[in-house]
């Protein structure tokens, strides 16, 4: 059965498309069954494993309305190796259309039974807001992973996504945890950013991903080609930090089936 990670965080640009992109690719390239979903009306994810957005008749909008099934809404990222469920900016009319539906908080839980016996991993690339559908990748994952620039303002908003997750967990997921906290666009040489970090795995221990994703020009220009950093530049750093988170992830999963 698939374990369902939700990458999310409320704050902006702080590279959760990125992140989940780049682990759906490295997870694949290390031999798993990877299902990413695009929950962003933005579809950025979309645009980033190779598909054009803009030309599908069938997104993970339909999915949540219940219209279509995730076979026939998923489609093969052509080089990122992995099924991807797309979106594009239909999703944007997904709340105000459910608002009204009983369970609306459930939908792409339910949407997923018939398919998490495909997969090793689900990752979710949530939109960057507390809306609807980030509550519906709430409800649905298992496990949160949220990545994070190391600065002031991010220790702030990291408090309140936090507080967050546990309301979705005491009220709609007993199960959500927090898998880690994955730093994110991370710069060596600046101080502020060593000092968050610290910061971070005071508090979060051994939930703070050993990775660190440095900034990094080829992360930044891979999308723009339709590609993840695997495929664009597999010896950049950025590239490498992926599989080596996705490494983490594989281990982290094995230790506790065998725990």
């Amino acid at each position: 059965m698939a374990r369902i990670l939700a990458i999310t965080n409320q704050k902006g640009g702080v590279g959760k498309t990125t992140s989940a992109v780049n682990l759906a690719a490295s997870l694949a390239s290390l031999g798993r069954n990877v299902l990413l979903i695009d929950l962003d009306p933005q579809g950025n994810a979309t645009t980033a494993s190779g598909i054009d957005k803009q030309g599908l008749k069938k997104t993970v909008y339909h999915l949540l309305l219940r219209t279509e099934s995730v076979v026939d809404v998923r489609v093969r990222s052509p080089e990122g190796g992995y099924d991807l469920l797309p979106a594009n900016r239909d999703l944007a009319g997904a709340e105000v259309e459910l608002v009204q539906e009983k369970e609306r908080e459930f939908r792409l839980r339910q949407g997923l039974e018939s398919a998490a016996g495909d997969y090793d991993f689900i990752l979710i690339d949530c939109p960057p807001a507390l809306n609807l559908l980030t509550v519906n990748a709430l409800t649905c994952a298992h496990a949160v992973i949220i990545p994070m620039q190391c600065e002031y303002f991010a220790i702030e908003g990291l408090a309140d996504l936090v507080n967050t997750i546990k309301k979705i967990k005491a009220r709609l997921n007993p199960g959500l945890v927090i898998d880690g906290v994955v730093r994110v666009m991370f710069d060596t040489r600046n101080t502020l950013a060593q000092n968050v970090s610290d910061q971070l795995k005071a508090h979060f221990g051994a939930k703070v991903f050993d990775t660190v994703v440095p900034r990094n020009v080829r992360l930044a220009e891979a999308p723009s080609h339709g590609l993840p950093a695997l495929q664009y530049d597999r010896a950049s750093k950025g590239a490498q930090s992926y599989l080596q988170m996705a490494q983490e992830l594989i281990d982290k999963q094995e230790g506790n089936r065998n725990g």
